[in-house]
């Protein structure tokens, strides 16, 4: 058997999943994405985990994917390329498939696929050696993975044809400037920042911060306040009746009560 590509930790109710083939630069090839596919998996059957975090180890945080693999998804039919395509996009999609918080720890250069990865997330956390760099057009292959739309959606028009048309390499600080990344932090400080973070949305209760995050994106497609109050009304009723707020409720009544 091959060795693994990738790690997996539970710390203090966030699972950690570390890109872990640094001589490669923690480029996806078709292993590693099983492996992550796993990983995550087993992360979310775990109802001590209540956020995820991914990040690189080494120098890169994802260099993109295996250009041997996408060369064999361009041969043959047109169906044999969209499979090996869609193989390596598990890579990436599965984070964005999680029904839990997510954010990426982006230690290094993300490119191609892997800045999908990040795209893919929550939330970017940037260290100072950070580079998000798009790519596709300098390899001569068109962005794929759903990379335009995310970019669009995250960072607008203008920064995305920056980087995916004009070939804009960021770094953590101009990521940070233009939106990309939530923060950009010390490389030394980059995983603590982000297991304290999710630790936050780790110590709530799981389905709350599940139909929270479900509620968040649905609001992609709501146009009207009217509609957004209605979307989020029914889980509202539904946290009210939860221990988590009656406890919190009562607790607060009680402070209340000893110093009044």
């Amino acid at each position: 058997m091959s060795e693994p590509t990738i790690r997996s930790e539970v710390v203090d109710g966030v699972g950690v999943v570390t890109l872990a083939a640094p001589a490669r630069r923690n480029a996806f090839d078709l292993a590693m994405c099983d492996e992550v596919v796993a990983a995550v998996d087993a992360l979310e059957a775990d109802p001590s985990v209540g956020a995820l975090v991914v990040t690189g180890d080494g120098s890169a945080f994802c260099a993109g994917a295996d250009l041997s693999h996408l060369g064999a998804a361009g041969e043959g039919d047109d169906g044999g390329a969209r499979e090996g395509l869609l193989a390596v996009y598990e890579g990436f999609l599965r984070f964005a498939r999680s029904p839990l918080p997510t954010i990426a720890a982006v230690n290094g250069a993300a490119v191609g696929a892997g800045m999908n990865l990040a795209l893919a997330c929550d939330v970017r956390l940037a260290g100072a050696s950070a580079r998000f760099d798009t790519r596709f057009v300098q390899l001569g292959i068109h962005p794929g993975g759903g990379h335009t739309w995310m970019m669009r959606t995250i960072v607008g028009p203008q920064a995305t044809a920056a980087t995916v048309l004009f070939g804009e390499v960021l770094s953590g600080a101009e990521a940070e400037r233009c939106g990309l990344a939530w923060r950009c932090v010390p490389d030394d400080e980059l995983l603590p920042v982000a297991l304290e973070l999710a630790g936050r949305a780790a110590a709530a209760p799981r389905d709350l911060v599940e139909r929270i995050k479900a509620t968040i994106g649905d609001m992609g497609a709501i146009t009207s306040h009217v509609e957004a109050v209605e979307r989020e009304l029914g889980d509202q009723v539904w946290s009210v009746g939860q221990p988590a707020f009656a406890g919190k409720l009562a607790a607060l009544q009680a402070k209340i009560s000893r110093s009044s």
